[in-house]
């Protein structure tokens, strides 16, 4: 049988508070046999699943549908706010066999501004309190919003759902205990265009009689430090936080109670005296109001909330995974230093904060939390966190066992400094990021390539928080639009970002200005200046890869009119198709090491880039003339690259290593040139004795296009090398995460300087799509979508000796390796049903190919054999394979 499975309604699994109208409805296949397929489909939708076998109960019926479709649009009856939906999946194999079927549930939020009778609702600013500790510009700290409200209700309830929001971060409380496992919630979103609310499921935190439901609300993105920018932003946002929240209450009768956010609430500050993004939390224990969120409590001390009755703006359901706390860390060894002061080592570089255990610590004990990515000299290095803080102080109440974890507040590090506290702390880092599901693989012979692998993903998960960052731990932390262009397609492979890059594209799009010109970061926090190129052409980039490789067409449609108006921003103002006039602040190929590639050259290749990509997708979506029109206007920009910058001779202007990478990847050259750039490329990475120049934008295309090339030994010895710059020099001083620049640490140099040098960003860490694309072999042909058409290319080369990856896609698990012995290669693959593959196996004798000890034409499943440039191609139909072949060495087949 095929089996679907991996249910997904709008990118998640099983979602709570949908405020799509036309929801996407989609599965994966699984199969045990090979050329599996499916060859129909049902969907049904009901409101209880006992009523999915009743067809006098469905809601939905979609009737069976002949194809390999495994995505269908919602075109049922209007669905119902705050309503849970069943459904089921049944499908049959292209032989008419089953159905086999899966089940699972979205539950709709409030869709209409209609069902919203909450109101924002905040503190009396003439009551601001004037707490310590002051922040560095003397600024008085502010506490959060310690809300709460007092409600009955006549008996227990079968059904209970909060509703909330915050202009801030927030923390919702019930009956004396937290609700859900959300963290800094809202998110950060453009909050002028869209404010995001959460849906909570709180039946059984109800109880009949006396309730109380309260909540904790911090300034975050919305009134805290944010960016660079010394002052709090309240020129961006708002001055003080606030806070929206309907609770939804459905008794056995049919009845409903709705507790809402009004005058009728109530607020004291607490025990967390100050609390901000980049600066850290403040904690005094001794100031905590035991009860306050429970029934047992009382209202004393809490005074009138204030209402602001502007309006709450664009409410929408949050669409993609949320911040969470993943996973724990302990350390991995203490460094005490003089009175009372230890270093805590994790031993890996990390997002997130630290819960501290104190025991029978003296009432009013301040214990002082700093947080460094690095040593220097054995102390922490602070440097390079330039305004951040990053400082958590835990003020003890006394007697007994205390438990500190700041909560509105997080940072990047690898030690912290735990001042006046005896002995060895009882410490463990929390790791914080969106929880997109980490469900792909990648693992080789080679340890030094593994870290890389690690250091990569690790990366991710730091700067995946909220919003695509470009820094975790210092005053920064935005979403630079070129760092998330460049490292997007490794990023998927790590993990199903759709629906967290889907989400981020709004803030993009609703950052262009109405000459098209996007912004170089999004949300526009800072920076409110006209996108440099390679920036705003994320704008472009991004969304065509969401279809490439999800099939995310809401994403395209969504996004299109913006990329044609940046491509048209660039025409208009360049209208000699030379990108050299509004340019923004034009960084060029930032960070690049011992060469300066011309900003024209590269500026120019992304306009050709973007230009295509629009061609592209006007024809995917339909608007064929305008397809036509931007093939054109691409042809155009080539032919003045070409006149341009390219010589007689394929010298590309600069001669650097990313000016001919840009001019190899985009296409931007003769046919008849093309080998002797390939040249120049080499030659210049062997005169540097196999040393990369490249910076952000270079690096990504650096390993992929040599081997394309014919010079997969040069990528393999860049992967390999460990002298400065390179990934392995960072990894052999200690890196566990991607550094920002190649010369943030070197011992010849010592620090670069602080005023830039993160050493957790993951731009440099884009090579991580050519470990599993080429190195492991996993990749999809140029008109496929969604890995319909599988490419395998593995590619033995370097000091490895075997590679393997796995990587779940939209249609299912795919997964490609190798290993080289005693003169043959092995080579394992998984296509998922209703894929095809072509699987090019390395080797110099077609002959030989074996599957199973077999010829490999004989097989099932096995479509043809024949001879291919890369040695020998074999068509696949879907299923687990493994081949074996005469090997005589990567060098025989590079050139």
């Amino acid at each position: 049988m095929t089996h679907p499975y991996g249910l997904r309604t709008e990118h998640r699994a099983e979602p709570l508070g949908l405020d799509a109208a036309y929801p996407r409805l989609s599965w994966k296949l699984r199969a045990d046999r090979r050329a599996a397929a499916q060859g129909a489909y049902r969907l049904t939708v009901a409101a209880h699943p006992s009523d999915l076998d009743d067809p006098r109960r469905l809601l939905w019926d979609t009737g069976r549908r002949t194809g390999e479709d495994l995505e269908a649009t919602w075109d049922g009856p209007a669905l119902q706010s705050a309503t849970r939906y069943h459904w089921r999946v049944e499908i049959w194999d292209e032989r008419g066999e089953g159905p086999a079927s899966a089940q699972s549930w979205f539950e709709t939020g409030l869709l209409h501004r209609g069902d919203w009778s909450a109101v924002w609702i905040g503190r009396d600013p003439a009551r601001l309190p004037q707490v310590d500790p002051p922040t560095d510009d003397d600024e008085p700290s502010r506490p959060p919003l310690q809300l709460r409200r007092e409600f009955d209700l006549d008996s227990v309830p079968v059904r209970g759902r909060l509703y909330a929001t915050a202009r801030g971060v927030y923390e919702p409380r019930l009956n004396g205990g937290r609700v859900g496992d959300l963290e800094l919630s809202p998110g950060w979103t453009e909050y002028h265009h869209r404010i995001q609310y959460q849906t909570y499921d709180v039946t059984d935190l109800l109880r009949g009689g006396r309730n109380v439901l309260g909540a904790v609300v911090a300034d975050g993105w919305w009134s805290g430090y944010v960016g660079f920018d010394a002052r709090r932003p309240a020129q961006h946002y708002g001055d003080h936080p606030s806070f929206l929240a309907q609770l939804v209450v459905d008794f056995a009768d049919g009845s409903r109670q709705v507790i809402a956010t009004d005058a009728g609430w109530v607020e004291r500050p607490g025990e967390i005296r100050a609390a901000d993004l980049l600066m850290g939390e403040y904690v005094d224990a001794r100031h905590a109001v035991p009860g306050w969120d429970a029934p047992t409590g009382s209202n004393t001390g809490f005074a009138p909330v204030i209402v602001d009755d502007t309006e709450p703006g664009p409410l929408v359901a949050e669409p993609d995974q949320p911040i969470r706390v993943t996973r724990e860390i302990r350390p991995v060894a203490n460094h005490h230093r003089t009175s009372g002061r230890t270093i805590v080592d994790f031993g890996q570089n990390l997002v997130g904060r630290i819960r501290l255990t104190v025991r029978a610590a003296a009432a009013g004990q301040a214990i002082v939390v700093r947080h460094a990515e690095v040593l220097d000299n054995g102390e922490l290095y602070l440097d390079n966190l330039r305004r951040a803080d990053a400082t958590d102080v835990y003020v003890a109440a006394g007697g007994g066992t205390e438990v500190f974890e700041p909560r509105f507040t997080v940072h990047g590090f690898r030690y912290v400094e735990i001042n006046n506290l005896a002995g060895d702390p009882e410490v463990v880092a929390r790791v914080l990021h969106n929880d997109t599901p980490f469900d792909g693989t990648f693992e080789c012979s080679d340890s030094l390539v593994n870290q890389l692998q690690s250091n990569i993903t690790w990366g991710q998960r730091g700067n995946f928080l909220a919003v695509p960052s470009d820094c975790p731990q210092r005053d920064e932390r935005l979403g630079w639009l070129a760092d998330a262009q460049i490292f997007a397609p490794t990023a998927s492979r790590n993990a199903d970002v759709s629906g967290f890059f889907a989400r981020w594209l709004r803030d993009v799009v609703d950052g262009q200005d109405a000459d098209g010109a996007f912004r170089d970061v999004a949300p526009v926090m800072a920076l409110d200046r006209e996108a440099a190129p390679a920036w705003g052409d994320a704008g472009v980039i991004i969304p065509w890869h969401l279809w490439r490789c999800y099939g995310d067409r809401v994403a395209l449609e969504r996004s299109f009119p913006s990329m044609v108006a940046w491509v048209d921003h660039i025409r208009r103002h360049n209208p000699d198709l030379r990108w050299r006039h509004r340019t923004g602040n034009s960084y060029g190929d930032w960070l690049q090491v011992d060469a300066t590639t011309p900003r024209d050259v590269l500026s120019t290749a992304y306009f050709a880039r973007s230009a295509e990509i629009v061609a592209d997708a006007a024809e995917v979506l339909g608007h064929h003339d305008v397809a036509t029109e931007y093939r054109g206007l691409r042809g155009a920009i080539r032919a003045a690259f070409i006149d341009s910058y390219v010589g007689d001779d394929g010298t590309v202007d600069g001669s650097t290593q990313t000016g001919y990478l840009l001019a190899l990847a985009f296409d931007l050259l003769p046919a008849n040139l093309v080998r002797a750039a390939v040249d120049h490329l080499a030659a210049d990475i062997e005169k540097r004795e196999m040393r990369l120049t490249t910076g952000f934008l270079g690096v990504a295309l650096l390993c992929p296009v040599l081997a394309d090339h014919g010079r997969a030994d040069l990528a393999y010895a860049l992967l390999h090398q460990e002298e400065f710059p390179s990934w392995g020099y960072s990894i052999r001083n200690g890196a566990t995460t991607i550094w920002e620049r190649w010369d943030g640490w070197t011992q010849h140099g010592g620090f670069q300087s602080p005023a830039m040098n993160s050493f957790n960003h993951y731009s440099l860490g884009s090579v991580g799509d050519w470990l599993y694309g080429r190195v492991a072999g996993i990749d999809q042909t140029s008109t496929s979508v969604g890995y319909r058409e599988l490419l395998l290319r593995p590619l033995p080369g370097g000091r490895l000796s075997w590679a393997r990856a796995q990587q779940e896609t939209v249609r299912g698990t795919v997964a490609c390796g190798w290993s080289t012995r005693n003169g043959r290669i092995t080579v394992t693959v998984a296509v998922p049903p209703g894929s095809t593959a072509i699987l090019e196996i390395p080797t110099s004798d077609p002959a030989t190919v074996k599957e199973g000890g077999d010829p490999a034409a004989d097989q099932p499943g096995v479509r043809t054999v024949q001879p291919s440039a890369a040695g020998v191609a074999v068509q696949l139909a879907s299923g687990r394979y493994t081949f074996s072949a005469a090997y005589q060495g990567a060098e025989s087949l590079n050139h």
